[in-house]
């Protein structure tokens, strides 16, 4: 097979097994100046996707032996080529029928008999959203950001830094357990129950008009995970951005800015959690004369003269840091 001209050309992958249908699109599309490559039958379309990695599918709904449902379950279920995304092409307009293509993780659908305007439309569409999202997640990738995205449709993570992966594996242990027996080597990518019920409540609110970006937050081994929401795409993926908190991570950070003895750092990072001089002393094994004493070195470093200035200021800086 002659190699493929990426750079130059969009490569589109057409799966029907009417051979009357492959032509019209083949012909539109290739007038069009899109590479264009077909298959038959749910396992030619397995290989040939596999093999070529083409920027978009067209997928024939209903086909003989695996049907269209089916081929797309498999390309989402597969870390390659789980982010292309699939148009299918279906004359059933029955409801459960739509619902199916998306559930299977199909990005969007056209009514048959198809009208190649419209299918080169949506084409360019969706090939737009996508080098958007891909410029995107290669940016988060070179900036060690923690982030992922979740089609709560087919119950999947779509994609995820290596910082997110590291941090869904520590804080969800049956992601790894999952992986390690099931598909040894590749990227688990079934989506936790916690997130997708957490997802589930947080579209239902936004549906009733709350602008909700109520973080979750998990905590695990003495560390907290907090996921933040972001807008739902035009493909009904959630990108969420983790950040993970710990109390000897913060301690060391107040430590760096401002700094502080590791005993003032504790307590200026209990007095952030809104402990009074007892609690801080009950947790650190001192009284509340000494914690005072440290809280007056606190404030002296810090130039304040309360402890709301004092745990405002800190929490600034920690927050400061997170975003940058």
């Amino acid at each position: 097979m002659a190699a493929l001209d990426r750079a130059n050309s969009v490569i589109v992958l057409i799966v029907d097994d009417v051979p009357e249908n492959l032509s019209v699109l083949h012909d539109a599309l290739d007038e069009s100046g899109f590479t264009v490559l077909v298959a038959t039958n749910g396992e030619s379309a397995l290989a040939r996707a596999r093999q070529s990695l083409p920027d978009i599918i067209l997928l024939d709904a209903m086909m003989p032996g695996m049907d269209g449902f089916e081929v797309s379950r498999r390309l989402k279920a597969d870390f390659s080529t789980r982010h292309i995304p699939i148009i299918f092409m279906t004359g059933l307009t029955e409801t459960e029928h739509i619902v199916a293509a998306f559930d299977a993780g199909g990005t969007d659908y056209v009514a048959k008999p198809v009208r190649t305007g419209e299918v080169i439309a949506r084409i360019t569409t969706h090939l737009q959203s996508a080098r958007q999202m891909k410029q995107a997640r290669s940016a988060l990738d070179a900036f060690g950001q923690a982030t992922l995205s979740i089609h709560p449709g087919s119950h999947r993570i779509t994609w995820q830094t290596p910082l997110a992966r590291r941090l869904m594996r520590e804080h969800f242990p049956q992601l790894s357990t999952q992986l390690s027996a099931s598909h040894p080597g590749e990227d688990d990518n079934t989506a936790p129950p916690t997130l997708l019920d957490w997802i589930a409540a947080t579209r239902a609110r936004r549906a009733t008009g709350q602008a909700d970006s109520t973080p979750l937050v998990l905590a695990h081994g003495g560390k907290r995970l907090i996921l933040t929401p972001h807008e739902e795409t035009a493909d009904g993926e959630w990108l969420l951005v983790l950040r993970e908190e710990s109390d000897t991570a913060s301690i060391e950070a107040l430590i760096a800015a401002f700094r502080l003895t590791m005993r003032e750092a504790e307590v200026l990072h209990w007095v952030t959690k809104g402990k009074t001089n007892k609690d801080i002393g009950d947790i650190l094994g001192t009284s509340p004369r000494t914690v005072h004493k440290h809280l007056e070195h606190v404030f002296e470093k810090l130039g304040v003269e309360t402890r709301t200035a004092a745990a405002n200021l800190a929490l600034g800086k920690l927050q400061r840091q997170i975003n940058e």
